[in-house]
């Protein structure tokens, strides 16, 4: 298992300051996010791809999220958000990251009345975006909603539904550990899709909203939680999202993970 740090800590400053953060961050992996004053461009990219040769990084992006719903029951809206995730997958590739993760579509206003909708929509954004990231060697992987959002992908017996409709096909789960948290699913997770757990976000909560705490500042079973990932042999990358306390959170992790 890897330990990667997300740029979210320091998602609210600016961009020069985030790469002065990531060239001594004591990580082997940096997880990217493409929005807000962190939202990539070819120049920006440019950057990071000198600073992760340097530094020897493995990365992985997080698409942009804010005002993103992929189930949109509106088509010009739908479109302008595939095209802007889909820039995000071919960056993803110039940047030579391995996984693109990203959310899954939340319920609409028609969804109440016709939740099937929603549901169908959502199917085939994230098939399209399965399908694009494949042309650009970028492994797209879909991360767990959280309570009381209205995602339409939130619990384990949701992604069982969902992998069921969506057929045969090697799309991983990025677990977040917080989101489950608040949903009471972290055990739900490794028990039910142990084999489609690719990536995973770290981060505490106290399982009524999402903190994104330093890992030990909530009410997560760190101990336990490690231990099953080392149970379902886990290969990939343990990524710390908190957005305090990151640096005891990256020490406490490496301790977890090298105890027997």
């Amino acid at each position: 298992m890897k330990v990667g740090l997300s740029t979210l800590f320091c998602f609210e400053q600016l961009f020069t300051t985030m790469l002065r953060y990531i060239e001594t961050a004591d990580v082997e992996s940096i997880e990217l996010i493409d929005d807000g004053q962190h939202a990539f461009n070819e120049s920006r990219i440019k950057t990071l791809k000198e600073i992760v040769k340097k530094r020897g990084f493995a990365t992985s992006v997080h698409a942009p999220f804010m005002n993103v719903n992929i189930a949109s029951s509106s088509k010009s809206v739908r479109t302008s958000i595939m095209s802007r995730l889909k820039k995000s997958i071919q960056y993803s590739g110039d940047l030579g990251s391995r996984y693109w993760v990203f959310h899954p579509g939340l319920q609409t206003d028609v969804g109440q009345f016709s939740s099937e909708l929603d549901w169908k929509t959502n199917l085939e954004s994230i098939r399209e975006l399965f399908d694009f990231a494949e042309q650009f060697g970028v492994t797209a992987t879909i991360e767990n909603g959280l309570h009381p959002l209205p995602f339409l992908l939130k619990t384990a017996d949701d992604f069982l539904r969902f992998y069921k409709d969506f057929g045969e096909t090697t799309l991983g789960l990025t677990l977040d550990i917080g989101h489950a948290n608040v949903n009471n699913q972290i055990n739900w997770f490794f028990e039910k899709l142990p084999e489609k757990i690719v990536h995973a976000h770290l981060h505490d909560n106290h399982g009524k909203s999402d903190e994104h705490l330093g890992l030990g500042d909530g009410n997560v079973d760190w101990q336990k939680t490690v231990r099953a990932f080392k149970r379902i042999s886990f290969k990939g990358t343990l990524v710390i999202e908190s957005a305090k306390n990151v640096e005891e959170s990256i020490q406490r992790l490496k301790e977890l993970i090298a105890r027997p």
